[in-house]
């Protein structure tokens, strides 16, 4: 155990206070009003200057010590996921089908633990911000923060974000430089056939065997034109039509997630996807309407604030705790916009042998808060050098 965890340990009570109250009290993303009041009324306690409401739920606490003129910003998510919690834990959600279950709410407790231990040590030289940030789940939080002045108003040399991640060895590090998460792109599809009596198919037009074979389709975008040495997926995972096994529906949605790693490969899997939709929908004598939601943007941590971050990381922690180049996965980040304005690095803390994040028995190992939280505070000293 380093020094820091040593002396953040002395809070344990108080940083799993935090992360119990927001773990009990989940909101959904760019609706987390009063989560976002419960961090600023902390962080101003501290001494912070404290600016709410930037991208309409978002926080930046700063604090400037010395003169060097240097700043960093540190970035944490809080907002919770539609799904039911089904652990039984004494802090368990008390919003039915609402729930913390990406650990979000583990992210905020150490960022807050490392503010305030910074708060007290002050142990740099020039500026610290800690962005606490709304809607990652819906991709707005981030987008929405930068389009709101974040880095005019509140400038940072460079950026740095965290995440829990189940599978990896409890309490350990992960860094990687280059394109490190996907681009996401959520769209949903409707198609509209003719509804009809169930025992009369031919006088309607069934838009869930369009649908079906849409989805057949779709899965081989992937398989037949993606490089097998690049990642890109398409999940359909969820379809949604009728509500009766008599009656011939008359749309049907379905909602994909689709991730890709390079630019060229996420316009040709959305074109792909536009032209297989038209042709599939017309062959079944169906009609199509595609909504397509926020775009995506691959996650590309910069070469030199990753060497920076694993070499503070190992010296703090040792070199049995902290791996590069660490894993990279098809999963996305909206920090992943914040790293095109500005460099940076975003890395991983193992979770251990937990069920994956948005699995309904997920949890977050308590026994991060103060490592994370550490991390945090040797990073900004580390950076921030007085």
């Amino acid at each position: 155990m380093n020094d820091i965890v040593r002396k953040l340990e002395k809070d344990r009570i108080q940083i799993e206070e935090w992360f119990d109250h927001m773990h009990m009290n989940p909101e959904l993303s760019m609706k987390e009003e009063k989560t976002a009041k419960y961090i600023a009324d902390l962080v101003k306690s501290w001494g912070f200057e404290v600016e709410t409401g930037v991208g309409k739920y978002g926080i930046v606490a700063s604090m400037t010590i010395g003169n060097s003129g240097k700043s960093i910003g540190l970035r944490a998510d809080f907002d919770a996921l539609p799904i039911q919690e089904v652990n039984d834990l004494p802090y368990k959600s008390t919003k039915e089908g609402i729930s913390h279950l990406c650990g979000h709410d583990g992210h905020t407790s150490m960022l807050l633990a490392a503010g305030k231990y910074l708060s007290e040590t002050k142990n740099f030289d020039g500026t610290v911000r800690l962005i606490f940030q709304p809607g990652e789940e819906t991709m707005e939080g981030g987008p929405a923060m930068i389009q709101d002045g974040l880095f005019e108003r509140f400038p940072v040399d460079a950026i740095f974000g965290m995440h829990n991640m189940p599978g990896l060895k409890l309490g350990e590090f992960y860094f990687a430089d280059g394109e490190v998460m996907a681009a996401v792109d959520n769209w949903e599809i409707e198609i509209t056939g003719k509804g009809s009596h169930g025992a009369m198919p031919e006088l309607g037009i069934d838009p869930i065997v369009a649908g079906s074979s849409l989805v057949m389709a779709l899965q081989s975008i992937v398989s037949r034109n993606v490089a097998p040495a690049n990642s890109a997926v398409v999940t359909v995972g969820a379809f949604l039509s009728g509500n009766a096994g008599n009656v011939v529906a008359q749309s049907a949605i379905l909602r994909l997630s689709i991730r890709t790693k390079t630019p060229e490969d996420r316009v040709m899997v959305l074109d792909n996807i536009r032209t297989l939709t038209k042709h599939q929908a017309e062959s079944f004598g169906c009609k199509h309407e595609i909504r397509e939601g926020i775009p995506g943007a691959v996650l590309v941590n910069s070469v030199e604030e990753t060497k920076m971050a694993y070499e503070i990381a190992q010296e703090a922690f040792g070199e049995e705790q902290t791996h590069y180049p660490g894993p990279t996965f098809l999963g996305s980040e909206d920090f992943a916009f914040m790293l095109q304005k500005r460099p940076g690095h975003y890395c991983f803390l193992g979770n251990g042998d937990t069920p994956m994040v948005h699995h309904p028995e997920f949890t977050f190992n308590k026994e991060l808060l103060t490592k994370g939280a550490a991390y945090w505070v040797a990073l900004t000293e580390g950076y921030l050098k007085s």
